[in-house]
């Protein structure tokens, strides 16, 4: 059942505001599905006592004025349209719960843009308008189910593994790993080292006499023999 209730009904209003009046390029355009997820998520958490804890749910979407979702089976994950009255997001029910969770979100990304997919996504050489759309609507439902400040914080307390972070978020180990990519947090740990061919660590200054310009000299590291070994 929807709730009519006046803060809730200036949501999407809210987070349409965020969207700039003027073209802009595909990585102003992720900035601001994830400034959209970040701003729904403190609203949320303003309104629900329990988000803490469960996150944005398919309830809280549910809920919101005009928008109706609907679960059949489905040859996608899901869709959405306007039917001159409220929006109607239609998720596949035969899909995991995880999945219909990011799929709902990710609807709701397309939801937000309606009327300023123009501006938003002009396309590339690489990608047409349509593809950066569905992108974007993948980043905004990874970015609200698994926000950044808060998979950083589960690292730092040891949830690393992505199995176990995708049932603490209670998502999909796909949208974790996309995650921790986006984030960086998947660069934390050094891939095994390319014996054959390592890889540069970094620059540092070599003696170079006063007159000259500062050299430096590309440090390798070294994996071969007795220190190989010592790892």
């Amino acid at each position: 059942m929807n709730n009519n209730h006046p803060q809730q009904q200036s949501i999407l209003k809210r987070l349409r505001s965020l969207s700039p009046s003027r073209a802009c390029t595909f990585d102003e355009a992720l900035g601001l599905a994830e400034r959209q997820a970040i701003r729904l998520g403190h609203i949320l958490m303003g309104q629900s006592l329990g988000f803490q804890f469960s996150g944005i749910t398919d309830q809280h979407i549910a809920e919101l004025p005009r928008i109706t979702v609907v679960y059949e089976k489905l040859p996608v994950s899901g869709m959405s349209h306007w039917n001159g009255r409220e929006w109607i997001i239609c998720i596949n029910k035969d899909d995991p719960e995880v999945r219909k969770r990011f799929t709902l979100l990710h609807e709701f990304k397309h939801v937000i843009d309606h009327g300023r997919t123009h501006q938003l996504y002009t396309g590339d050489r690489r990608t047409t308008p349509h593809e950066q759309a569905e992108r974007a609507a993948d980043y905004f439902a990874g970015c609200a189910l698994v926000p950044r400040t808060a998979l950083k914080h589960a690292w730092g307390n040891g949830l690393q593994h992505p199995a176990v972070l995708a049932d603490h978020f209670s998502v999909s180990e796909a949208a974790i790993r996309v995650r921790l990519d986006q984030t960086g947090l998947s660069r934390e740990v050094d891939p095994e080292p390319e014996i054959t061919r390592p890889r540069a660590r970094c620059q540092r200054p070599v003696w170079t006499p006063r007159w000259q310009k500062q050299r430096f000299v590309v440090q390798r590291p070294n994996y071969s023999g007795a220190s190989a070994r010592k790892g």
